[in-house]
Parts: C-alpha cells; sequence; structure tokens
C-alpha cells in the first residue's frame, strides 16, 4: 500500500465521525459533506508529515471549515427534518424542563442530532456546546481550536447551555397545551374531546416492531386512542425535532416516542415509534 492510500484509508477511518460532527455544527448533511472534502483536501495538501494525532488534527480542521462557513454565512435556522420512520435514529429528543446545570452528554456513536433552535447560539459557542457536550471533547482541546482560553470556552459552552434550555422551553410552550389535551383524552377515553384536538384530516403515522403504519382521519385516529393507553405508562414531555411531542416509558424503560405537528391549535399529524430496538438508539439514559 503506497503512502496516498495509506493517508486515504487513515481518513476514511475518521470520516463518519467527521461527517456527524460538522452536521451538527452546520445542521446540513450537503453542508458537512463540502465541509469533510475540504478538510481530505488540505490533508492531501498537508501530507501526514508533522501530524502527531490524525483525528485531532482533523477535528480542528474540520470545526475551523464549520466555524468559516457559520461565520460566512450567518447561523442558519435550522430545518426539522420530516420524522419519516427510517430517519428516527438520527433525530434527538430533548426532555423539557430538565435541571439547567445538568450536561447534556450525547453518545457519539448513536449519531443524535440537537433539532433544537440552535440558531440562537454564536458560532463559537456552538463549537463549545457541540464539541464538548455532545462529543465530549476536553475544554482545552476546545479552546485551542476556538484560539480562545479554556476559561473562556467554559463561558461559551455554559452560555450555550442557557440560550439553548430557554429556547427549548419557548419552542415548547406552544404546542405544549394542545398536546397535554391530546393526552388527558386519551387518558380518560375521551373521543369526543380528542375529535375537538384533531383536525378532521389528520394523520397518524407509526413504527412498530412489525411495520409501518398509517391511520388517515381524526375519527380513525380517536379510535385508535388505546395505542396510547396504560395505566402503568409514565408520560415525559420532550421535543421530538424541535416539536411537541413525548417519550412514554414503562417501568423506566422507553416504549413510545410521540411527535406532533400542530396547525391553528389543532394537531394534523402525529408521529409515532414503537420500536424497542430503535427505542435505545434514539432515546438519552436519562429519560426514564
Amino acid at each position: 500500500m503506497t503512502d496516498e492510500e495509506e493517508l486515504a484509508a487513515a481518513f476514511e477511518d475518521q470520516r463518519s465521525y467527521l461527517h456527524a460532527m460538522a452536521y451538527r455544527l452546520l445542521g446540513s448533511h450537503a453542508d458537512a459533506d463540502d465541509a469533510v472534502q475540504e478538510a481530505w483536501l488540505r490533508l492531501v495538501r498537508n501530507g501526514a508529515e508533522g501530524i502527531g494525532e490524525l483525528r485531532g488534527w482533523l477535528t480542528t480542521v474540520t470545526v475551523r471549515i464549520c466555524l468559516d462557513v457559520l461565520r460566512r454565512h450567518g447561523v442558519r435556522r435550522e430545518q426539522p427534518l420530516e420524522l419519516e420512520v427510517g430517519m428516527l435514529p438520527r433525530d434527538a429528543v430533548w426532555e423539557a424542563g430538565a435541571d439547567p446545570e445538568q450536561e447534556v452528554l450525547l453518545s457519539e456513536s448513536v449519531g443524535l442530532a440537537l433539532y433544537v433552535v440552535m440558531d440562537v447560539l454564536t458560532p463559537a459557542e456552538r463549537v463549545a456546546f457541540v464539541l464538548h457536550d455532545v462529543f465530549e471533547v476536553p475544554f482545552d482541546g476546545v479552546a485551542a481550536i476556538l484560539g480562545r482560553s479554556t476559561a473562556a470556552t467554559k463561558m461559551l459552552a455554559s452560555r450555550a447551555r442557557g440560550r439553548l434550555r430557554a429556547g427549548v422551553a419557548a419552542a415548547d410552550t406552544a404546542g405544549r397545551e394542545v398536546v397535554d389535551a391530546f393526552f388527558e383524552a386519551v387518558g380518560h377515553g375521551d373521543v369526543d374531546r380528542l375529535l375537538t384536538i384533531l383536525a378532521p384530516d389528520a394523520e397518524l403515522r407509526g413504527q412498530t416492531p412489525r411495520g409501518v403504519f398509517t391511520v388517515r382521519g381524526a375519527r380513525e385516529i380517536a379510535g385508535q386512542a388505546t395505542l396510547f393507553r396504560n395505566a402503568r405508562a409514565r408520560l415525559h414531555p420532550a421535543l421530538v425535532d424541535g416539536a411537541p411531542g413525548a417519550v412514554i416509558t414503562i417501568g423506566g424503560r422507553p416504549t413510545t416516542v410521540v411527535a406532533f405537528t400542530i396547525v391553528d391549535g389543532v394537531i394534523t399529524t402525529i408521529r409515532s415509534m414503537t420500536d424497542p430496538a430503535r427505542l435505545g438508539q434514539v432515546v438519552p439514559a436519562w429519560v426514564g
């Protein structure tokens, strides 16, 4: 194997990690691909000579490329993914009302993304938060990438957490009353109440271990309300892709993730997943 082939193989070993990081910073797979490709081109121009630790070098280069993009174009509002069941393992569930001092540590291997008002952060805040809280890069490493002191970088991450939690609370408020009313009606088996909460042409899209299903129409969905009823179930209000939703647990184990699309005060779409294998991937361990 030639030196160039060895360098390419070493880079490919890091590609998924670099893409995941760039994606969280830029909010777009296409932009993340471009950033990772640019990192590869810079590696080719630089060569391996003088690089002590390739992963760290590539992290620094990729993040700085992303910073340039964010500063050049501004931090854009992220486009929430349509929560199709096949894409759910990439999505994040963030429980509303968590302890403000609790750090959100998400596993890189799970591939979770934070689709929650990330546009409220400055580029530097976003980098400090994503690298430290999501990818567990030590603060001194983040500081070196940003060209700031470790203390200043810690402040950036702390400020980012505060802004994100405030943003989550604000985003969650708008539809929470409707969602609460839905689950209250479900709990009481109140079909008439459900019909006032659901749009006439509402859709329920779901995934179970047996496959995907779709239920159309408010009355039909109301008739399926027992899907969400269980005396032992505990409801955790949550944001799913930045939309109001819930994580349902039984005995501390997540059994269902539900997301709602709300238009003009009524529910137009309900997206649910009850596949245990996928739930084990997408729900943070501290939900429960």
